[in-house]
């Protein structure tokens, strides 16, 4: 008997497939993270705190292709940075979305690789706009999800469900005993990109 001919994916599983070869994992001598390819230039944005105290790290694409990465840049107080590979060509850029037309309620896909585990991809909703968090060393408005977002997710990106990129995960709530206890905070994305092209043009 013939198999069945595959049916391309849908809902989540679509979105999930369109982002994953846009999201990296980042690693340094002392820890790791993750981050998204957001140009055709070479250019993928993470968290600082993901490479700070470093100037050059090792990027893994989604088919485990390594390269290596530039520290182009970094912004302590928002808890971002950008990192630079020679060869654009083999990365493939996200689509970026506005964090601005979110509501609360609405489903998103955190996108990384929490604890070391590449590709991991979780679901939840947009649980609060706005909220007043401490990122990098000072406070900031977040996106807040409770979709699981662990050590290691730090740099993804939180997706909608259309694949475009809102926000950068970028910190957790953690009960007493540590991980994920539902509650994850996201850079907005509207506020994000601007730093990046500033990063990038300086």
């Amino acid at each position: 008997m013939a198999p069945a001919p595959s049916t391309p994916p849908t809902g989540l599983s679509a979105t999930a497939a369109r982002v994953l070869p846009s999201v990296v994992s980042i690693e340094t001598r002392t820890a790791g993270g993750s981050g998204f390819v957001v140009d055709d230039r070479g250019h993928i944005l993470t968290n600082a705190h993901v490479v700070a105290g470093n100037t050059r790290v090792t990027v893994v694409l989604s088919d485990g292709r390594r390269l290596t990465a530039r520290v182009a840049g970094a912004d302590g107080d928002e808890d971002l940075a950008v990192l630079e590979v020679d060869y654009p060509g083999e990365l493939t850029p996200a689509t970026l979305g506005r964090s601005s037309d979110l509501s609360v309620g609405d489903q998103v896909l955190a996108i990384g690789s929490p604890l070391g585990l590449s590709g991991t991809v979780t679901a939840g909703i947009v649980s609060a706009l706005d909220r007043e968090v401490r990122l990098g060393s000072a406070r900031r408005t977040a996106v807040q999800t409770d979709a699981s977002i662990n050590p290691g997710n730090s740099g993804g990106p939180l997706v909608n469900a259309r694949g475009e990129v809102v926000g950068v995960n970028t910190a957790i709530a953690a009960g007493r005993g540590g991980g994920n206890i539902g509650i994850g905070f996201a850079i907005p994305i509207d506020r994000a990109a601007p730093i990046a092209e500033r990063i990038i043009r300086n």
